[in-house]
């Protein structure tokens, strides 16, 4: 009897991948337009008070308070995902990450309605954070639970090129913005704009997203009846050491990639010399450019790391990608203190190695858990990691540049990171190729399972595949 995962249709499989893609991407370019603007001029607008040095980093702490959401945010939509189905989930978080993005955009600043205008925006980021936290496991698992099961990496990188197509829009859209609205025009009016097209965009989403069918694993888990009851704590209690390293293995390339997806460089490169914060005073415009090239980096690694990760493994593919992020981080600012050109080498030597630490991600995770609470340990292990890794990653590097007045600092933080991540990879089982349906969780061999076992049972899907065409 086959194990294999329930299969789809080519036709099927295209819809999902174009629904996870576009929700996706649109998820990131509202979190990422809300990192830029806070790196910009929320400290203007809403900490005003707090003095210039203090306001910047009140503002950068706001990244990071959303991320404290995030694991709720990942309890809720594992639970019910697990429970209701992946696609609700899907819709959902859209709906919440798309609404809370353009109320942003109408918000009054602290000049209008004082102290209550922080608040709502910390409140409104903390929307964002639930939706980011629940949205990425859902993702995943409608792609990888449609794949074959020899292609899950390239298409769960199809779900992580989600961030740097959403970085892509977002810095795009943002040049446009600084080009249309210079100088003051940008802190009046011109801030906003981002935030409100978002609105249009999620629409675009909804629409596809509704349009796919439920992963045909969870209707094999409703057809037999084997849902879990409370999906949450067999995770913890089963595989709560797998849910640590995971978030381990997530930590470098979160904290890493919020130096360019946080939007600290950019803020860095292209404040004024002599503005509060001090920045290196270069041009706005130009240097959302060269954070574009970066994103392009990211997002053509990305697909070459999916890609890779189904022929060599995830555990050797990621090790491969360690190096290539280290490489990147020890010349980064020295290059980005060059100019705009420096800007764009940095972002897309950088881009590289995240790419390749990111782009077999889903793939890894999905492979990581049993059928029954995948869901819950996917979007949990990615909260956790998000927390320990990206949460307060501009936040630390502006205070660390503050208090030693060198970003040799931030390059040392980095790279500690990448340390502890290196440690969780190689304490990861790699399950390339395990089996994700119900019954072969019912049969008894989860746990077994090595990397090693993939080939024959590869070879079964793949003669079953070709029967069927």
């Amino acid at each position: 009897m086959s194990h294999s995962t329930p299969s789809t249709t080519a036709r099927e499989r295209n819809k999902v991948l174009a629904a996870v893609v576009v929700g996706t991407t649109i998820e990131w370019y509202d979190f990422f337009i809300y990192a830029f603007m806070a790196n910009l001029v929320f400290a203007a607008l809403f900490f005003e008070p707090a003095g210039p040095g203090l306001g910047q980093i009140f503002s950068l702490l706001t990244i990071g308070i959303s991320f404290l959401f995030r694991p709720l945010g990942a309890f809720l939509a594992g639970h019910y995902g697990d429970k209701l189905g992946r696609r609700p989930m899907l819709v959902i978080t859209l709906l919440l990450m798309g609404g809370a993005t353009t109320l942003v955009g109408a918000l009054p600043t602290f000049d209008t309605i004082g102290v209550m205008a922080p608040v709502l925006l910390i409140l409104l980021r903390i929307l964002q954070g639930l939706s980011a936290g629940g949205e990425w496991g859902g993702a995943v698992l409608m792609a990888i639970e449609h794949a074959p099961a020899n292609r899950r990496g390239l298409y769960g990188s199809f779900v992580q090129a989600g961030v740097p197509i959403g970085m892509l829009l977002a810095t795009g859209i943002l040049a446009a913005i600084r080009a249309i609205f210079p100088g003051d025009a940008f802190l009046e009016v011109g801030w906003r704009i981002p935030f409100f097209i978002s609105i249009i965009l999620v629409l675009v989403g909804f629409i596809v997203r509704r349009s796919v069918d439920e992963s045909p694993v969870f209707q094999e888990i409703k057809e037999t009846a084997q849902e879990s009851s409370a999906p949450i704590a067999l995770v913890f209690k089963k595989y709560g050491l797998v849910v640590l390293f995971a978030a381990m293995v997530f930590m470098a390339n979160n904290a890493t990639g919020y130096m360019t997806t946080g939007g600290y460089i950019q803020g860095l490169a292209s404040r004024p010399v002599d503005g509060t914060p001090p920045g290196l005073g270069f041009d706005p415009v130009g240097v959302q450019l060269a954070a574009f090239a970066g994103s392009l980096s990211w997002l053509v690694f990305t697909f070459v790391a999916g890609w890779l990760s189904d022929r060599i493994g995830r555990k050797p593919l990621y090790l491969i990608g360690w190096l290539a992020l280290a490489i990147g981080i020890v010349p980064l600012f020295v290059l980005v203190e060059t100019g705009v050109a420096g800007v764009a080498w940095a972002t897309i030597i950088l881009g590289a190695g995240l790419g390749l630490t990111y782009g077999a991600q889903a793939a890894w995770y999905a492979e990581s858990f049993p059928a029954s609470v995948r869901y819950s340990g996917v979007s949990i292990a990615y909260a956790i990691g998000a927390v320990i890794g990206g949460a307060f990653a501009p936040t630390i590097a502006q205070a660390l540049l503050q208090a030693t007045g060198t970003t040799w600092a931030i390059v040392g933080y980095l790279l500690a990171t990448v340390v502890i991540s290196v440690i969780g990879t190689l304490l990861m089982k790699d399950r390339t190729g395990v089996p994700l349906s119900i019954e072969f969780e019912k049969s008894g061999k989860w746990d077994g399972w090595r990397r090693g076992d993939a080939y024959e049972e590869l070879s079964t899907v793949d003669a079953e595949a070709n029967a069927r065409r």
